[in-house]
């Protein structure tokens, strides 16, 4: 038997037994890593440098680009590290930053997308209350209110899930460290306080569900009674992205969080991790672009600079 002071470091789950699958998984996540960095980073030159995009919706979109490059940064380049190595090590105080800022920006992206799902509901079902419920100090404040409670969030998290003792060794069935891999290596029963607050933050995280497929609800509604075809058109174009980016982010989410124990295995695990961790910072920009014709216009003037 272990305990957490004795623990200098932690063992990550191995992606792969072999050279070369090791060097083909290092591949696919350099991929992926330079397609999430270079995505995300056109989308936050364009908003940044287009004046005609300095609107709430994209305001929010560059923070929730912002978002997507944490998970990337987070936990890719020690899993890249660990297969051109072969080295399962990580360090106590390596893991405990790692779970930190995963946790932060997971925490910021989910509260981002609710926010970005208000200003939806706002531009289409209050127009004329947009500029009043939604100006620059109002998006500034409720941009900050999402980083500031992501980070009390995860220091939370974090100090709660590494003050309980570990008991069974050191071996984490992930290969980066997060919240459930913990609890499995602490003691049976000091587990109880951080599953609690597990099963609190599965309520917020619903509440906020609740209220997204309300919105939309109102919001679909809404774009159906539109009179002409080019406005419901413009309409669907800008939340349409949003929903794909909503859906794709809960469904991975609460799938690899809530699949019954049946279901469990290192495999499936592992895949579900990088589908809800890994994928959607990489896909994001790709689906927001690909409807929204001012932002596909200035990603290219902004990949054009960059070249």
């Amino acid at each position: 038997m272990s305990n957490s002071s004795s623990i200098s470091h932690f063992l990550l789950l191995a992606l792969a037994d072999t050279r070369q699958l090791q060097l083909l998984h290092f591949c696919l996540f350099l991929g992926i890593s330079l397609a999430a960095l270079l995505g995300n980073g056109l989308i936050i030159s364009a908003v940044a440098c287009g004046h005609h995009l300095h609107t709430p919706m994209f305001f929010f979109l560059l923070n929730l680009a912002l978002s997507d490059l944490g998970p990337i940064c987070t936990t890719v380049p020690k899993a890249m590290h660990s297969l051109l190595w072969d080295t399962r090590n990580i360090s106590y105080a390596g893991c405990v930053a790692q779970l930190f800022f995963f946790v932060i920006f997971i925490s910021a992206e989910f509260s981002l997308l609710t926010i970005m799902c208000y200003d939806r509901y706002v531009s289409i079902c209050k127009p004329l209350h947009y500029g009043t419920l939604l100006g620059s100090r109002a998006c500034a404040h409720m941009a900050a209110a999402a980083w500031a409670s992501a980070f009390l969030y995860s220091l939370l998290h974090t100090a709660n899930t590494f003050s309980l003792p570990l008991c069974h060794g050191n071996a984490l069935g992930q290969f980066f460290c997060e919240i459930p891999q913990i609890l499995k290596i602490s003691c049976s029963k000091s587990y109880l306080r951080e599953l609690g607050f597990l099963v609190f933050s599965i309520f917020l995280a619903f509440c906020c569900f609740v209220f997204i497929v309300f919105s939309y609800v109102q919001i679909f509604r809404a774009v159906l009674r539109i009179p002409s075809e080019q406005g419901r058109h413009k309409a669907f174009s800008t939340c349409l992205p949003h929903l794909a980016v909503v859906s794709l982010f809960i469904s991975t989410g609460v799938f690899t969080y809530l699949k019954p124990p049946s279901m469990s295995s290192p495999s499936l695990d592992l895949t579900l991790s990088v589908l809800y961790s890994v994928v959607p910072p990489a896909l994001n920009p790709l689906i927001y672009s690909l409807r929204n014709q001012e932002l596909k216009a200035a990603r290219q003037d902004s990949g054009h600079r960059l070249l």
